[in-house]
């Protein structure tokens, strides 16, 4: 604070990013970091924004759904020139509404942002209603990228093919938990900057009521309960929810090509297919040679086979009872009856009779099953 201004600085810069353990790339960011810092203010707060440009492009900074004069909107050669290499403008106004918004590059935007120069604004309100109060606030910005196996760039002439899909910049296994006790009140907003696709977020275990856009709180009568909420690309999504049930929860993007990671879409269809002796008579010609897909992509996350170089395999991770085969735009809300922090607290261990298992003989024979 100087003087009744909030003040911030954004640098943008080349950020060396790691996605997941085993998946680095050489990205654009601000603060060292991808994506942003969240930005955070109150509703009637006069903020202050400078932005140096440590790029080796010219920039400009937008703040995307905030209300400010028509000089500070940030796009590049519209409302300013560009920000040239080694300088740092300086952008000023006063917050007139409240909500989740985000801010991104408007020079070069199909570039910068694909390189990562995007982050969030939580404004909030100057006096909440106490219906507003909640004691976990989540933000998560979703993202889109196309990393080549074994290269670190990430490519931003990508439109379609996109490999890397990201909560907060991270793929699982890299995504970090969601975490809250039995009987908090939950609020996750979600932005979404991704260039081409929407996605469908949902959450097991629970509904909640979409309760906010980009463009303010939604009044109650309105507020719609769901499981998934459809966050369009350029927009922001709050939802609110009450975590009464411990466990582990998936929360997940349902676009099923958007759980995977480094994906690519000229597979051959192997499902079901019977190779026979075709393994035993191309490791005469490559050794080490293998078949795979007849059962899907589950199998090749627990082959244990190399991948490229600054690569990681196409799903998951070692779960608590078996290999997770999920990855990408992933992660899990973990709810627990006690914490002493908020700190991961670990897998959830099912209480006695509620953990589907292998049914008995016994079983079988009780409710007239034949298998």
């Amino acid at each position: 604070m100087v003087d009744g201004v909030k003040v911030f600085h954004l640098i943008a810069e080349p950020v060396d990013h790691e996605f997941a353990p085993g998946l680095r790339g050489k990205c654009w960011g601000y603060n060292g970091q991808v994506h942003g810092p969240t930005l955070e203010a109150v509703e009637g707060d006069r903020v202050r924004v400078y932005v140096t440009n440590r790029l080796s492009a010219p920039t400009t900074v937008h703040w995307h759904g905030i209300y400010l004069p028509s000089g500070m909107d940030g796009v590049g050669g519209l409302n300013q020139r560009a920000i040239s290499p080694g300088e740092t403008f300086m952008y000023e106004w006063t917050f007139r509404q409240n909500g989740t918004f985000m801010y991104h590059a408007h020079h070069d935007e199909m570039t910068q942002m694909a390189m990562g120069l995007i982050g969030m604004i939580v404004v909030h309100p100057r006096k909440p209603a106490s219906s507003y109060r909640v004691d976990r606030d989540f933000v998560i910005m979703l993202g889109e990228w196309k990393i080549v196996p074994g290269t670190e760039r990430p490519d931003p002439n990508e439109m379609s093919d996109f490999n890397i899909l990201t909560m907060n910049a991270k793929t699982f296994p890299g995504t970090v938990p969601l975490v809250c006790k039995t009987g908090d009140r939950v609020r996750i907003r979600f932005g979404n900057l991704g260039p081409m696709d929407h996605h469908p977020i949902h959450l097991h275990g629970y509904y909640f009521k979409v309760v906010g856009t980009d463009g303010g709180r939604i009044p109650t009568a309105a507020q719609w309960p769901q499981t998934t909420v459809l966050v369009p690309t350029g927009s922001t999504r709050e939802v609110e929810l009450v975590t009464d049930e411990p466990g582990d929860w998936a929360m997940h993007c349902h676009m099923t090509h958007h759980v995977m990671n480094q994906m690519g879409h000229e597979l051959p269809n192997m499902i079901d297919v019977r190779p026979g002796d075709v393994d035993a008579k191309a490791r005469a010609v490559m050794p080490g040679y293998m078949t795979m897909g007849q059962h899907g992509m589950g199998d090749m996350a627990t082959m244990g086979m190399a991948v490229p170089d600054n690569s990681i395999p196409m799903v998951g991770a070692k779960g608590p009872h078996d290999y997770i085969t999920m990855g990408g735009m992933f992660t899990v809300v973990k709810v627990r009856d006690e914490l002493d922090t908020y700190d991961d607290p670990g897998w959830y261990e099912n209480p006695p009779g509620t953990q589907a298992d292998v049914a008995t003989p016994e079983d079988l024979a009780r409710d007239g099953i034949e298998v």
